[in-house]
């Protein structure tokens, strides 16, 4: 059965990086933001990486989405 008939879902994987995270609170703002969307299955805030791992199904969700959820939130993403 090929891909796009198995009806599995789609899974993007992006790394954002993201200024202004400093403690837990930060962490749990941003994976709370963006956990909250629909189709994202695991967000990971690395604070003292200042980046987060996002994996989603981009047929749910898109990457301006998961950036305006981290916005939302109080921090910025860099490119």
């Amino acid at each position: 059965m090929c891909n796009c008939c198995s009806n599995k879902p789609v899974r993007a994987d992006i790394t954002l990086n993201v200024e202004g995270m400093s403690c837990a609170h930060c962490k749990k703002a941003i994976e709370t933001s963006v956990g909250a969307l629909p189709g994202v299955y695991k967000v990971e805030a690395e604070v003292s990486l200042g980046k987060v791992n996002v994996s989603f199904d981009p047929s749910k969700a898109n990457l301006d989405d998961i950036k305006q959820a981290i916005e939302d939130a109080g921090y910025d993403v860099k490119e």
